[in-house]
């Protein structure tokens, strides 16, 4: 069924898959509204250093398009913020109670800042670094008649930037568990297509040629280059470019989805992995054009193509869909059970083992998906399972959730 145009202009708004392939202009958006609203907050409260508000948007939006990543980096900066404060206000009081030297004063802020330091490249990452950048903006003028009071101006505007930042993402919000699925469903659908250009390299010699008869007649049977297809080429550059963009979801879906993070590194490994051989059987098949095979065993790889093919589709469509779908194994074709590819050339043999390592490569990617799949499942929001549902059903059972 075709969209309406009142659809297709409600789409970003409502469907979460249209979302991924608009992010970029989705991001951009949110990011000036977000800017808008930053500086209506400081018209509003009229905090001295107001500007640190509007940063801190930019800081935590800026590069960052996706709610777990976005809230992951919020609660680091009001952590360390708050943190930072409260060691500020430590060493603030140390100065007007202790009574000491100005110099005892500048050697605990250097001991502090080392604590703090050591702790950022160990364990608290960013935020030590932003608790150790609060103290400073706080104490660095020690001795000042306003001690202290602008840096507890610009920790505010800070934590009013922050709080605008997570706000907004509830506007066109952008779930990283989804895009985590979508993403690998895409480049699933590609790999699918990529492997099916690779059968077409192959076949390009009209298939089995007779040994005997070559060996008679080499004339008749020239050798010749089959060039690569540049539009592979350009479809394996894109699939690397996703594959990329899938690596900062993985925390953020690690947290959304409660999944451990090293289920979700293999995933992504066995997913670069597919890439890799799919890639290495795009380089070795137009060198296997002009070598013969049987018929047999021609009939066995044409079997193959179409069962992982399929595969590859299968496991996109259950990715993408809102359904709690099952993955199926992926062939039950077993070259062991096909002794006389023994016996074929050595490129040949090699194309084989290639295509079994595929095999293996993408039931192990089907594994991990299905034990992991009640959580990343249940992490993409029942609103979006029983919206794509209801809309399934609407049209007869079928969902617009295709490339």
């Amino acid at each position: 069924m075709k969209p309406t145009l009142y659809q297709r202009i409600t789409a970003p708004f409502v469907e979460p898959y249209v979302r991924y392939q608009h992010a970029d202009i989705l991001h951009a958006t949110r990011l000036g509204t977000a800017v808008i609203l930053a500086l209506l907050v400081n018209k509003i409260t009229n905090l001295p250093h107001g500007e640190w508000t509007t940063i801190t948007v930019f800081i935590i939006l800026g590069l960052l398009q996706y709610q777990g990543a976005i809230y992951t980096k919020a609660k680091e900066r009001v952590i360390g913020t708050l943190l930072g404060i409260g060691t500020a206000l430590g060493v603030l009081w140390f100065n007007q109670n202790a009574g000491a030297w100005l110099w005892v004063d500048y050697a605990l802020i250097g001991l502090l800042s080392g604590i703090i330091g050591y702790l950022a490249v160990r364990q608290l990452g960013y935020t030590g670094l932003l608790t150790g950048i609060t103290m400073l903006m706080i104490v660095s003028d020690l001795g000042n008649n306003s001690i202290g009071q602008d840096g507890i101006y610009r920790a505010l505007n800070i934590l009013l930037g922050t709080g605008v930042s997570v706000a907004v993402t509830l506007i066109l919000p952008l779930k990283s568990t989804l895009m985590w699925r979508f993403l690998l469903s895409s480049n699933l659908d590609a790999c699918s297509s990529l492997y099916a250009g690779v059968g077409h390299h192959i076949d390009a010699t009209d298939g089995v040629v007779d040994d005997s008869v070559q060996k008679l007649n080499p004339a008749a049977f020239p050798v010749k280059e089959v060039p690569v297809d540049r539009a592979l080429v350009t479809a394996l550059q894109q699939i690397n470019k996703r594959l990329l963009a899938v690596r900062p979801h993985i925390a953020a879906t690690a947290s959304e989805s409660g999944i451990e993070k090293e289920t979700l590194e293999t995933i992504q490994r066995t997913h670069r992995n597919i890439i890799g051989t799919i890639d290495l059987l795009l380089s070795a098949a137009p060198r296997l054009a002009n070598i013969e095979i049987d018929e047999e065993n021609h009939v066995l790889l044409v079997h193959y193509q179409h069962e992982l093919t399929q595969a590859m589709q299968h496991m996109a469509a259950v990715l993408r869909s809102p359904s709690d779908e099952v993955f199926r194994p992926i062939t039950r074709i077993a070259v062991s059970e096909y002794p006389s590819v023994q016996h074929l050339a050595f490129e040949w043999q090699g194309y084989f083992w290639l295509t079994q390592t595929l095999q293996t490569q993408l039931q192990q990617l089907s594994d991990l998906l299905q034990t992991s799949k009640p959580h990343w499942f249940a992490a993409s929001g029942l609103g979006y399972q029983r919206r794509e549902q209801r809309r399934m059903k609407e049209q007869g059972g079928e969902t617009d959730l295709h490339l």
